[in-house]
């Protein structure tokens, strides 16, 4: 075996004990001490760096999503979109894609029950031939809300308060009051989906609007679905409490023991697609992200199917160091104009680049299978194995040349430098008739959640009746239930 081209990995094990530098230790039970009973020596190197390396064991903690479990699988294209997409992976029907998917809760921590009523992530990396695919979103459609410049006062409202370290609803109540374009979101998470039976039985969204073309290099906006074959199913409250007392990983192991028993878990994949000659045709604007694109008038076409069949070597490898990113897409995907996709373009990269380091690319789980070259040299953590002399371009010295031209986004932009609001808000319409679309029994249950919720001691009557207007705003049956209870007239 020649040395040199041995990466690091546990399949090349030495049969005893060494440091990292692969010095040998021969004993791995006691530290260097003056005498039997010590002090201990500062010259026991192995000591030294056996305690050092434990102490970093653990990387900063995702801001969003640490709670969260991977698996492995591939993806295979069922339905020919090629008149859509020039995107290599899509190329026709039975081609096949190793992916690693992450499922996450998003607000609490790392070790936080799976039970709690939160949103979960949903995001697949798919290792094509033209390099990774993100697609990165969450098992509700719609967001919060639809500018990125709001995103991290929301987070620090969903999260604890930075006084007692408790979420607490007078917090998450007092900023969304500010923002009717969050109702939408409300009646996902205070609805029964608000918390899945576990990972295997929950939907998936792309969420933001991206662009495909085709080789013609016509454009059309898309939202992607993934849809799961066994079905969605939910805990209620009650339900939940049981659960997530028995196992506060409950989704995680249902996730692993599902797959090591060769009960594989699957998703369908759904496209909707706008033309963007008629994007200003509907109610709403497409390219916001608190808004659904009706099934009735924009039908789910079906593209493939996403298989987990295996389950990851290493936690920390595979789940911890797993980074996505909403800005890795390949050619024939591309980004809309979307206010919230344009800030996670810049956020994640910069969030992974935080946590893991500028070169998290290259990390096994990371990194693309297909072949790569660039000259982003050196910096922390660089492992990659490089012997050239020219780290420039362009260079007679080196062969390397551009790729050839593919097409890129022909939707035009244009206009004034602002800071507004987008021109169709709308932020009533589609929360009132998903309310009314439930049955009484459905309905009930999130009215009393939200009453729950509204009635905390520290929730002020102003912020109460501005909600109840909200409500009442989107359907009067609801606000006036809300009225009721909480005994409140709405602020119009």
């Amino acid at each position: 075996m020649d040395p040199t081209k041995v990466i690091p990995s546990s399949a090349h094990d030495s049969a005893f004990f060494t440091t990292n530098s692969g010095a040998p230790v021969f004993n791995n039970n006691a530290s260097f001490t003056v005498g039997p009973r010590g002090p201990v020596l500062l010259e026991d190197y192995h000591l030294i760096e056996k305690i050092a390396n434990f102490d970093r064991e653990r990387i900063p903690e995702r801001v969003v999503h640490a709670r969260g479990a991977s698996a492995k699988g591939f993806f295979e294209v069922t339905h020919d979109i090629t008149h859509l997409t020039c995107a290599d992976f899509l190329r026709g029907t039975g081609v096949q894609t190793p992916v690693i998917v992450r499922f996450s809760t998003v607000i609490h921590e790392r070790g936080s029950p799976e039970t709690l009523r939160d949103p979960r992530g949903f995001a697949v990396k798919f290792y094509t031939r033209e390099g990774n695919f993100d697609l990165v979103g969450n098992n509700f459609p719609v967001f919060f809300v639809r500018d990125g410049m709001k995103f991290p006062d929301m987070v620090h409202a969903l999260k604890p308060n930075p006084k007692s370290h408790i979420q607490e609803n007078w917090r998450i109540l007092d900023f969304f009051s500010h923002h009717p374009e969050s109702l939408h979101m409300f009646t996902f998470l205070f609805d029964d989906l608000g918390i899945p039976q576990d990972y295997r039985h929950m939907d998936g969204f792309g969420v933001n609007t991206y662009v495909l073309i085709n080789k013609a290099g016509k454009a059309h906006y898309v939202k992607f679905h993934w849809k799961p074959t066994c079905g969605v199913k939910v805990l209620l409250d009650e339900e939940a409490i049981k659960v997530g007392g028995a196992n506060h990983s409950h989704a995680t192991k249902d996730l692993y023991d599902s797959i090591a028993a060769g009960s594989f878990p699957e998703w369908s994949l759904f496209v909707q697609v706008i033309d963007p000659a008629e994007e200003d045709k509907f109610e709403f604007d497409p390219l916001d992200v608190t808004k659904v694109w009706p099934e009735d008038i924009l039908p789910l076409q079906p593209v493939g199917r996403l298989v987990l069949n295996k389950n990851i070597d290493n936690f920390f490898n595979e789940n911890e160091q797993l980074a996505f990113c909403p800005a890795i897409v390949v050619p024939g995907v591309h980004y809309s104009d979307d206010k919230l996709l344009q800030s996670r373009i810049f956020s994640y990269p910069d969030s992974q680049r935080h946590r893991l380091g500028p070169n998290y690319l290259q990390l096994p789980v990371n990194a693309p299978k297909s072949a790569h070259h660039n000259n982003h040299h050196d910096g922390a953590m660089n492992f990659m194995h490089r012997y050239e002399e020219v780290n420039y371009f362009p260079s007679r010295m080196d062969p390397v040349r551009h790729a050839e031209k593919y097409p890129t986004n022909p939707i035009p932009c244009s206009g004034n430098r602002e800071k507004c609001m987008i021109e169709k808000e709308n932020n009533f319409q589609q929360p009132g008739e998903r309310f009314r679309s439930w049955d009484a029994d459905r309905q009930e249950r999130f009215v009393q959640r939200f009453v729950e919720a509204l009635a905390e001691p520290r929730v002020t009557h102003e912020i109460r009746s501005i909600w109840v207007s909200y409500w009442t705003q989107a359907d009067k049956n609801l606000g006036q239930k809300l009225a009721t209870r909480l005994n409140v007239k709405p602020n119009f």
